[in-house]
């Protein structure tokens, strides 16, 4: 089950697919269900085989793994948004890759496409379906609960 997980985010169908689709939307008009199809097979299927495979680990049942999918499918979302948010806002020093990039790429991004103030919300609204899915576990997702956090407010 482990092995099936991390075969299907890293292929055709998760990050191989996604990157595949970002590479060929480059310079091209993206509409936003495409764009967060492109992020939830790229960034998306990556964490969220990661979060499964904690899962998995731990013997949770069908309703605890369908949360924790639910946290990570939100979270892989949210910290996509956030690149793109940092991308456009931040600047080369601070996030020790060249600012910009994407735009100078003519690469669709949720600012692009929806601009900042509507990326930020969305990337907050995120974290939060995020967290929420996380109720049940108490403090044993903790971890799960600080990495949203970062993810969401960091700097680069």
């Amino acid at each position: 089950k482990m092995i099936a997980c991390l075969a299907a985010a890293s292929g055709s169908r998760g990050m191989a697919g996604g990157q595949a689709i970002d590479l060929e939307s480059v310079g091209k008009k993206l509409d936003l269900a495409g764009l967060k199809q492109m992020h939830a097979m790229k960034t998306g299927a990556l964490l969220s085989c990661a979060v499964e495979l904690g899962g998995i680990t731990a013997n949770l049942n069908a309703e605890q793994l369908a949360k924790l999918d639910q946290y990570s499918k939100a979270l892989g979302l949210a910290f996509q948004i956030v690149d793109d948010v940092l991308d456009a806002t931040a600047d080369s020093q601070t996030l020790g890759k060249t600012a910009g990039k994407d735009a100078a790429a003519n690469k669709p991004t949720y600012v692009t496409l929806m601009g900042l103030d509507y990326a930020q919300q969305q990337a907050k609204e995120l974290q939060e379906i995020a967290m929420r899915s996380l109720d049940g576990f108490g403090n044993q997702a903790q971890a799960l609960k600080d990495l949203a956090l970062l993810v969401v407010n960091r700097a680069k």
